[in-house]
């Protein structure tokens, strides 16, 4: 499955890269804010006088919500990497705490109403690694300054000269990638204007809040999630999500997934926008249900019509090491990658790593649980780049059934994944599952994931496995990377990376005898997350709507639709979380909307 080696473990392949990366680029970032932040210092040390205005110390502060009393209100965080925390404080009883990810600095901003040619002051109390303070859109030169670390609070100064034309600024603070969490308080900003604080000039007039947001939409997006988009505005600085008529989140974006519902409940949503002069109304409301938790004996039943599947990684081989947990709420299956061969043919197991972080094997299990509770399906990943599982002949297929059912009973696995890339035997494969299958009765998940190779025509091995099982298979995700060219379902050849290549070659899948519902596109999450073959999550979204719509094609384009296809996959959630969770907040809301 995997494009970087996943027993290496120690050397943590891929990592010289990012990691080693990320130092060179942190130097040039030092180097280049520590001369922003001295120029900074040197503008805040000269005189003030000459322009409208002065920054004078008794002036009110121009920011509402300063200290963040009133939570995130008016503040927007890059990536949801923001929030609230009782302690530690600088003054009052709250402080933003904002964690940096690998891809990600944790920017928090607001959006401030200045006065053109005027002077101010900005100030904040601040610790932890890496925290930085600035303003930008000032007209003139923008500012910044920081501090490599602050293991108590320590406050940052700087200043700034709004330009002729200048009637807001941006105020911002953000961490460094990959380091801890940074904590601010106790914002300030002085100097002329009313701001959107609590003084200023009475005489100037009140900005304009942004518009009424259109174009809301409303999808479920599992049985306790519904994703939510809507069309950008102008001047917006960030939005609210309102559930049921009260404000559930803030975010920077035009879309949002809301968790923690109820299964098979209708809700009501509306969304408003904001900036530095305030708050817009609320749109039309829209009306969405979550998905129920159903069973049935049908295999899949209560796997989503429309299905995301992600691979969780049960290692550390330099992507985003996740407890199951934290997997994100837009994957609906969740293949745990991977169990471990034994020296007995046939026999698997499964050893939680270390790396992740377990205080033991029950929290592991107990996060198995609570991902089912939300309606999730766990599954066990047989095989992937460096597992190699035979199964050959009778004995081999017996013990692969009764460890594979131990598994599902010790952990309660929903069921298994078939991830071998190193050749099975259709025939002994099989008549193992078939027996995994009596053991774990009907509702067994039985997902799948083979190269693009091994289903090229319904005579190679894998896809004779897919058809022996057509009648218990919930899904085939295959690998469209690592790959190269291909043939497609008319015969031309395809070359890996582009849109063709995903629909010409799902096609021989669709017209080879499975149903559109067993069928699934799988993509890399990030460049890093396999060795060739990445497609932007737009170019997933543009198959599926060829697939299923007849829209979006490339140069093929199937001769008839198919709306009922699965969804699509990809490797991993921890490749996807590294690159700040891009492919499911792009893929998970298009597969979960499709027709």
């Amino acid at each position: 499955m995997e494009g970087t080696t996943r027993r290496d473990r120690g050397s943590g392949r891929g990592r010289p890269s990012g990691r080693a990366g990320r130092a060179r680029r942190s130097g040039i970032r030092t180097r280049l804010v520590a001369a922003l932040g001295t120029a900074a210092l040197a503008a805040g040390a000269v005189a003030f006088g000459g322009l409208t205005g002065s920054a004078g110390a008794a002036e009110p502060n121009l920011l509402a919500n300063p200290g963040f009393e009133s939570g995130l209100d008016g503040w927007t965080c890059s990536a949801g990497s923001g929030s609230v925390t009782g302690s530690p404080v600088h003054g009052g009883t709250a402080a933003l705490r904002a964690t940096p990810t690998n891809s990600d600095n944790a920017r928090c901003s607001r959006t401030v109403t200045v006065l053109p040619d005027s002077e101010y002051r900005l100030s904040a109390w601040v610790r932890g690694p890496y925290v930085h303070l600035g303003a930008s859109g000032t007209g003139t030169t923008d500012v910044s300054t920081w501090t490599p670390g602050a293991s108590d609070w320590e406050r940052l100064r700087t200043s700034f000269t709004t330009g002729p034309d200048t009637t807001s600024v941006t105020v911002h603070t953000h961490g460094w990638y990959g380091q801890g969490a940074y904590h601010v308080d106790d914002v300030l900003l002085t100097g002329p204007g009313a701001g959107d604080g609590d003084g200023g000039d009475p005489g100037e007039p009140d900005p304009e809040p942004p518009a009424v947001p259109g174009g809301l939409t409303a999808a479920p997006a599992g049985p306790s999630s519904v994703t939510l988009t809507w069309d950008a505005v102008t001047g917006a600085t960030g939005y609210h999500v309102h559930q049921d008529g009260r404000k559930v989140l803030s975010v920077s974006g035009t879309s949002a997934t809301v968790t923690g519902l109820a299964p098979a409940t209708s809700y009501e949503f509306a969304v408003s926008a904001v900036n530095g002069a305030g708050e817009s109304a609320r749109s039309a409301p829209v009306t969405a249900a979550t998905r129920g938790e159903t069973g049935g004996g049908e295999p899949g039943a209560d796997v989503p019509e429309h299905a995301v599947t992600g691979y969780w990684q049960n290692f550390d081989n330099g992507a985003t090491v996740q407890k199951l947990r934290d997997v994100q709420d837009q994957y609906d299956i969740i293949a745990v990658s991977f169990a471990d061969s034994t020296t007995t043919p046939g026999e698997i197991t499964f050893n939680l790593d270390p790396a992740l972080g377990y205080g033991s094997v029950q929290e592991f299990k107990d996060d198995i649980a609570a991902k089912q509770a939300e309606g999730r399906k766990v599954i066990i990943s047989v095989g992937g780049e460096k597992g190699n599982v035979t199964v050959n002949d009778a004995a081999s297929a017996a013990r692969f059934a009764d460890s594979a059912h131990r598994l599902m009973t010790e952990y309660g696995f929903d069921g298994v994944d078939i991830d071998l890339e190193h050749g099975i035997n259709s025939a002994y494969l099989t008549e193992a599952i078939r027996s995994l299958s009596a053991k774990a009765g009907p509702g067994m998940v039985l997902t799948m994931a083979p190269q693009t190779i091994d289903m090229q025509s319904t005579s190679t091995e894998y896809f004779k496995l897919a058809l022996n099982l057509k009648d218990i298979l919930t899904v085939v995700n295959m690998q469209y990377y690592n790959s190269g060219s291909m043939l497609g379902c008319d015969g031309k050849v395809y070359s890996q990376g582009s849109v063709d290549f995903l629909t010409a070659l799902a096609c021989i899948q669709l017209e080879g005898g499975l149903d559109p519902s067993q069928v699934g596109i799988g993509t890399p999450a990030s460049p890093r997350g396999a060795g060739s073959g990445y497609v932007e999550p737009s170019v997933v979204n543009a198959a599926l709507d060829c697939l299923a719509r007849g829209t979006n094609c490339g140069s093929f384009k199937p001769a008839r639709t198919y709306p009922g296809i699965r969804g699509a996959m990809t490797w991993s959630t921890n490749w996807d979380a590294l690159n700040g969770d891009r492919w499911s907040d792009t893929v998970g809301p298009h597969v979960h909307a499709l027709p």
